[in-house]
Formats: structure tokens, C-alpha cells, sequence
């Protein structure tokens, strides 16, 4: 099959079922393209408007006492966003209709928020670097040649590091000659958990002494968990702290030393770059982003997305002294006291609640207390940070046939882990993430996921494909963890969520302790009403874990009917917990009946959890030809299997 762009993507996604998507009646047209002028209407395709912003002036003039879709056209290009297109109540549809941004027939735009680089020339000869003039202003972290991402210049330590209180002694006084010393970055695969790869940026070098910039290396090095009231402190991994070395240094000129690596220097305003085989400079478009978000939304309602890509955002954070201290699921910590007292809640004097309120990563797109946006069709690709997030108080959202990949952390988010207590606003409830093709993510945050879940209720996440990610396929719950010191889980709301025949395959490739489907917490107050986890199909896990994860106080789940096979080092299932919610002696409910799995558990049952009726196969051969059928993307949206990217 020939791939598809957007515009043919689109194509074939409205012609299954526009009723469910979009109102079909579109009386009421915005044309766009970036051929046209901000002086024009805007009501013809021959007289378009050119700029994104223009056309959402035009729409709010549009949506008071509407009587049938508003629809924003955007022909075939790119445009460029000079600042975040922000959306708020006045750019949603009324009436029950709906405002729709949607390609025109055949068409494949891209919102960016990039910048081209140009005026490349050969700065060292015999390392074959090339350098271009950079925007004074610009900081990212991301650079694409010809729409392929380039690696930042890294590589491993030149010398021996002695860890201090501050950060480390060197063995050499090499890193004092390097410029721009504190823009040099600290990569610690594994640092801090087999879940993790934390990184920091460097304060400063003198001499053999490198100082690690605040308050990141205290939120890494001096971090507290918990405590049990005896002043022990507990913490995820039988440790305080990054104790070893950096796994890889990155970010340094001094490091530029293979093809697709480069590096920016902001004090000189210059971008460096090493050519892969066959790139020309002289000819090759070279796109570094400049905003961190594309689009926000809050309090927006009825808005419709189909057939754009989203591209070319960064996430800053990580360039900042805040660093990326990671917790889970490129959660941080932040802030001078992030490390005693963020999300610690009662554990801690001075803690800060709820219990496991860290600071979320950034997105490309994201909205909250928002209802009825729908995402069809769309692609989220060469970006920095989280690509869509549903955060708190997303309500009745649909995503659905859309790609996620080359996104530097999370695919997507939905709701947030901050409000476990929330007023029926700011419930996320009633989404729906459907036949969604996500591979290829958390390719700089590897402790990144495919889909990111927190607190939501009534969510329904099928049909999906998640492929060819380092970490975990899906994460669903949160605040789990205070049963390891014997405390009842973190009290939420969520309930109700089904996530079921969606497809996971070579995924944990690069970190442990994951899962295909990973979940943790309180989700539900009943097996019926809890979380179900049905008809999917699990294989080619590559590290340590379980496939189906029920870690820290999950309970009232459902797990039937899933195919697992090729399990690698994981088994099939795992594991039990002792319910410290009850407190009644027995495990957190779980209900596992009728699954196909290899390396599984045996049947039996014992203390609230139910084994039965499981099926224990060698191979693919032995699940059963329904669960293979049914799990995936549907038909009808397969060709976004065969996506690539407009530009």
C-alpha cells in the first residue's frame, strides 16, 4: 500500500463514519492557506485567509447562535505558529455544534513551531562540522534534518567522577576547558529506579570540581519518599540517591564526534552539525522548534481537530536548573523543596498533598476543563515534550485514528494526578482513545509512555496499536504507593475504565519494571465497577517486569480474555499485593480469569484475588484467533499503519 500523507489519511478516516465525528452540516466555511493573505475574508477558497490566528478572529465572530458546524479549512502547507495558538470558551462551538479544523479534500497541513536554519558552512574541516547563525533568543532541544531528528552531541565521561554533597570531583580538570560548561547535561539511565533515567544539567566546572546545578541534584541526589513515623526513610529503589556515575554526558561541543549529531551554542548564537551520508546542507531543510506548545485550550468545548499534523514543539524544563528528576512516567521533581516536601503529603512535615503530586511533563497540544474536543485523524510527530494531553477535567473527548511519533517523552496524556478529590468539573470522564497508532515515542525521555493515564473515570481506551517503545505500552492510576509502608493507598475517584483488544508489541526495550499495561492505585470501589482489562493482545516484551502490571494498591481490577506470548524476561502477570485500604488481611480484588498466556500464573485463588480458568501456551499459535483479530487497529483505520509525515 502506498504510505498515506495527512490529507489522503483524512480521506479515508471521514469515510467511515462522519456522524460520529463531526456534524455533517458545514454551512459556514473559513478558508485558510498559506498562500493567502490576512486582508481577504476568508469565505472563499480563492480569496483565503493565511494565518491560523487570523482564521480564529474570524470564527469567533461566527459561533454566536449557531445552527450548524463552523468549519476553519486549511489547505495543503505548512504554518508557522509565532506563538501558541491559545483557545478559551470564546473559540467553541454552540448550539451542540461544532468549530472544526480540518484539512481541505486532499490536503495535509502541519501546524509548526519550528524555525528554519540556513547560511550552513563548513566550520571544521576535519571533524566535517558545519555551523549556521541561530536567533539569539532561540533555546530547544530538538534539531531536524530533512524531517529526520538529529542526536544532540554526547557521549561518554573523559574522566573519573568522585560523587560529592555538591555534585563530583573529576580525576582530570578536562570538562574545565569545554565551553559553556553549564550547558552540559548528566544522563543516568536507571538512576534513579530501573523506571527512570533522571537527568541534570551541570552548574558549573573549576578546575576538577563540577558542581550540579540546583535544585535538580538535591531533588536527585537527597530525595525522600516516605516515612514510616520512625524517622526511617523509604524510598522506591532501596536508595537515596544517584549514586553512581552519568551513563552519557550530553550537550557539550567538545562532543560532536558522529554523523546526526549537533550542538547549540547559546552564547554564540550558533547551531553545529555534523551531516549523515548523503545530507546536502546546501539544499536540506533544517528545522529547529521554538515553542513549547502549538496549542492550549481551557474551558473549550465542541472542537474538532481532523487530518492536521502537529509538529515541531520543544519542552524546556530539562535545559533549565529545575533538570529532569524523574519520579515515573516523566513525572519530576521541581522546585528548592521538591525533594522533601512536593507531593509528600502527611508523610513529611511541610509535604505537600495529594500524595505523588509531581510536576507533569509538557505538551505539544493540551486543554483542560474542556468538553466534547475531538482529535480524528491528526498526526503528533517531531516533538519535544508530552505530544496531546487531556488533562484535568477533559470530558466526553474523543481521540481517535490519529499517529503519535518521534515524540521526545509521553504519546499522550489523559487527566491528571493532582485532584483526587474533585468537584464534578473537574472530573476527566467519558474520553475515548480509539484505534490511535502509537510507536516511536519517549525517544529522549525513555521513561516516557505510550498512553499516560492519572485519576479519570468511565474512559474507554480499544483498539489501539502501541509498538517500538522503550518503557511501558499504557500506565492507567496513580497514588498506589503508600501501601509499601502499610497505608492505605492515595483515596481517588477514578472508576469505570475499560481498556480493551488494543495490541502492545516490542515494547520495554531499553528499561525495566514496566509493562504493556501497567496500573496502580484504587479504581474502583467494586470489580464491576472498577477497571476491566479485556481482549488485548501483549507480545514481545524485551524488559524486566510483568506484561499485565497490577503494582502498588491496585485493586478491583478485572483481567480476562488477553493474549500474552513472547514474554521475554517478564512473566505474564503480576502481582498481589496485601490490601493496607481494607486493612482486613487480605489482597487488593483482582478477578484474572481466562487469559492465554506463556509464563503465566497458575489458577487458584486465595484472599480476594481470583486465578481461574487461565490458559498456559508456548507460542502465538496458542491464543485463540478472536483475540487476535479483534485486538489492534480496526480495519477501517489501518491506513495510518502506513502513515508518514508532510513534512
Amino acid at each position: 500500500m502506498k504510505p498515506l500523507h495527512g490529507g489522503v489519511f483524512l480521506a479515508v478516516l471521514l469515510t467511515v463514519s462522519t456522524a460520529s465525528l463531526v456534524h455533517a452540516d458545514t454551512a459556514t466555511t473559513v478558508y485558510v492557506s498559506p498562500t493567502g493573505s490576512d486582508a481577504n475574508p476568508g469565505t472563499s477558497a480563492s480569496a483565503p485567509l493565511r494565518t491560523v490566528g487570523r482564521a480564529q478572529q474570524v470564527v469567533r465572530g461566527l459561533t454566536a447562535g449557531q445552527t450548524s458546524d463552523v468549519t476553519v479549512s486549511l489547505a495543503d502547507g505548512v504554518y508557522p505558529l509565532p506563538a501558541t495558538l491559545s483557545l478559551s470558551s470564546s473559540d467553541s462551538g454552540t448550539g451542540g455544534h461544532n468549530v472544526v479544523w480540518t484539512a481541505a479534500a486532499g490536503a495535509h497541513p502541519v501546524l509548526s513551531g519550528g524555525l528554519p536554519i540556513t547560511g550552513w558552512t563548513k566550520s571544521d574541516a576535519a571533524k566535517n562540522i558545519w555551523s549556521a547563525p541561530a536567533p539569539s533568543t532561540l533555546d530547544t532541544r530538538q534539531l531536524y534534518v530533512n524531517g529526520v531528528r538529529a542526536q544532540r552531541a554526547s557521549g561518554q565521561l573523559p574522566v573519573k567522577l568522585t560523587r560529592t554533597s555538591t555534585g563530583y570531583t573529576a580525576s582530570a580538570a578536562t570538562m574545565a576547558g569545554w565551553r559553556n560548561p553549564s550547558d552540559i547535561e548528566f544522563v543516568y539511565r536507571g538512576g534513579l529506579g530501573a523506571w527512570t533515567e533522571p537527568r541534570c544539567p551541570v552548574g558549573s566546572v573549576s578546575g576538577t570540581t563540577i558542581t550540579m546545578a540546583q535544585p535538580c541534584w538535591n531533588n536527585s541526589e537527597k530525595r525522600l519518599m516516605r516515612t514510616d513515623g520512625s524517622g526511617r526513610t523509604y524510598e522506591l529503589v532501596g536508595r537515596q540517591a544517584i549514586t553512581e556515575s552519568p551513563t552519557l554526558v550530553e550537550n557539550a561541543y567538545e562532543l560532536l564526534s558522529s554523523p546526526g549529531q549537533w550542538y547549540l551554542d547559546r552564547s554564540k548564537h550558533t547551531i553545529y552539525y555534523i551531516p549523515r551520508s548523503g545530507e546536502n546542507l546546501a539544499t536540506a531543510t533544517v528545522t529547529v522548534p521554538q515553542l513549547e506548545h502549538l496549542v492550549t485550550g481551557n474551558g473549550v468545548h465542541n472542537v474538532v481537530f481532523s487530518g492536521i499534523q502537529f509538529s515541531y514543539a520543544t519542552w524546556l524544563q530539562p535545559n533549565t536548573s529545575e533538570g529532569f528528576s524523574e519520579i515515573q512516567a516523566n513525572y519530576t521533581l521541581t522546585g528548592a523543596h521538591g525533594w522533601d516536601r512536593q507531593g509528600l503529603c502527611q508523610f513529611v512535615s511541610g509535604g505537600t498533598c495529594p500524595y505523588g503530586a509531581w510536576t507533569k511533563q509538557g505538551a505539544a497540544v493540551t486543554f483542560t476543563a474542556d468538553q466534547n474536543v475531538q482529535f480524528t485523524g491528526d498526526s503528533f510527530t517531531h516533538l519535544g515534550g508530552t505530544g496531546l494531553d487531556l488533562g484535568t477535567g477533559s470530558q466526553n473527548d474523543l481521540v481517535k485514528g490519529n499517529v503519535f511519533t518521534d515524540i521526545s517523552g509521553n504519546g499522550m496524556a489523559l487527566g491528571g494526578v493532582d485532584v483526587v478529590a474533585p468537584t464534578a468539573a473537574q472530573r476527566t470522564s467519558g474520553d475515548r482513545i480509539l484505534d490511535n497508532h502509537v510507536y516511536g515515542v519517549a525517544s529522549e525521555f525513555v521513561g516516557g509512555i505510550g498512553i499516560d493515564i492519572g485519576y479519570v473515570e468511565k474512559a474507554t481506551v480499544s483498539h489501539n496499536q502501541i509498538d517500538h517503545v522503550p518503557y511501558t505500552g499504557i500506565s492507567i492510576g496513580w497514588g498506589g504507593w503508600p501501601d509499601k509502608v502499610k497505608l492505605p493507598a492515595q483515596p481517588n475517584y477514578s472508576n469505570g475504565n475499560t481498556l480493551s483488544s488494543n495490541l502492545i508489541f516490542d515494547h520495554m526495550q531499553l528499561l525495566n519494571d514496566g509493562a504493556a499495561i501497567y496500573t496502580n492505585g484504587i479504581t474502583g470501589s467494586s470489580l464491576a465497577g472498577g477497571e476491566h482489562i479485556t481482549g488485548n493482545l501483549f507480545h514481545d516484551q524485551t524488559g524486566k517486569g510483568h506484561v499485565i502490571y497490577t503494582d502498588n494498591g491496585a485493586g478491583y481490577i478485572t483481567i480476562t480474555g488477553n493474549g500474552v506470548y513472547s514474554t521475554g524476561a517478564a512473566n505474564a502477570w503480576g502481582s498481589r499485593h496485601t490490601d493496607y485500604t481494607a486493612n482486613d488481611g487480605n489482597y487488593d480484588p483482582l478477578d484474572i480469569e481466562n487469559n492465554y498466556w506463556q509464563n503465566g500464573s497458575a489458577d487458584g485463588s486465595a484472599k480476594k484475588v481470583t486465578l481461574r480458568n487461565n490458559h498456559a501456551i508456548t507460542n502465538a499459535g496458542g491464543v485463540p484467533a478472536s483475540i487476535v483479530a479483534s485486538a489492534g487497529i480496526e480495519k477501517s483505520f489501518a491506513g495510518i499503519l502506513t502513515w508518514h509525515p508532510a513534512a
